[in-house]
């Protein structure tokens, strides 16, 4: 069964979806996008996932072309058309096709194109055993709080973890964490989860937020703050969390252990904690 994506107004199979080669998206990079898990048929925080899309959008001054409720329907008819009960929805917005002008065109329509694929969730070997990261100076541009579809440097970034081995690469700006690639980072120190805060440097990511949540609800101590170089380096544990990843251990860190080399006891509270959390989700969903 050939995907079936959304691309301006019309539902369409992969195969058959074209873009003009004049769409800024493909000339400059100009648009966002986002990410969605889906469970069992059901989107995974949805609203949460709109809300920074929208932010990601009024930060590069671009007008959202859809209503929440027209971006719920068109997730959840995009959800109904493809197969697998678990998916992974990406939404794409771009300013649209003109001329090859760095100045905004006037009168272009955006792009919009929503498609769905197969969700692969970490194996349990993965969160039995963690995964292995690098470290490397952040030299993204300024503005990592909007999603944007400008991912070279994440992009060079990544392959450097992975030509290393490495599932992750994490991040430092100026000595200070900043996030991964494709995650958000935290660190635990003395039984306390340490997080970056959010703000231009690091992209609020929906699962950052849901396990501060869960650490909050579950008295486990918690500091949102700037997490200085160092710390990390000699952190008890570390993890990666992201829609797609969830909530991962790090277990090795330019080769040498994260704490004890494997899981903490921090991560094997809040990972079966996360657990529940998606379930209890579904079920209201449902």
């Amino acid at each position: 069964m050939s995907e079936i994506v959304y691309l301006n107004g019309e539902f369409m199979p992969l195969e058959q979806a074209r873009v003009p080669v004049l769409d800024r998206g493909f000339i400059f990079g100009d648009g966002v996008y986002e990410v969605i898990p889906v469970y069992s048929r059901h989107p995974f925080r949805l609203p949460e996932h709109l809300r920074r899309l929208q932010h990601s959008l009024d930060s590069i001054r671009l007008a959202n072309p859809l209503s929440d409720g027209e971006w719920t329907r068109l997730t959840r008819d995009i959800v109904a058309r493809n197969e697998g009960d678990d998916q992974s929805v990406y939404l794409q917005i771009t300013r649209g096709v003109a001329r090859r002008d760095h100045a905004f065109p006037k009168d272009a329509k955006p792009t919009v194109l929503m498609m769905s694929g197969p969700l692969s969730t970490p194996a349990k070997d993965l969160v039995d055993s963690g995964v292995p990261a690098i470290t490397a100076t952040d030299y993204r541009w300024l503005r990592c709080d909007v999603k944007s579809v400008s991912l070279l440097a994440n992009c060079l970034l990544r392959q450097t973890a992975l030509d290393a081995g490495a599932a992750e690469v994490v991040m430092f700006r100026d000595g200070y964490l900043t996030e991964g690639s494709s995650s958000n980072i935290f660190a635990v120190k003395s039984g306390r989860v340490l997080a970056p805060p959010k703000n231009h440097l690091v992209l609020p990511g929906i699962t950052y937020d849901v396990v501060l949540e869960l650490a909050a609800a579950h008295g486990i101590p918690c500091d949102v703050r700037e997490i200085p170089e160092q710390e990390v380096k000699t952190a008890d544990e570390l993890w990666l969390t992201s829609s797609t990843r969830e909530v991962l251990a790090i277990t090795t860190l330019d080769g040498k252990p994260v704490g004890t080399g494997k899981p903490g006891a921090v991560f094997r509270r809040i990972h079966p904690l996360y657990q529940e959390f998606k379930r209890k989700v579904m079920r209201q969903a449902a």
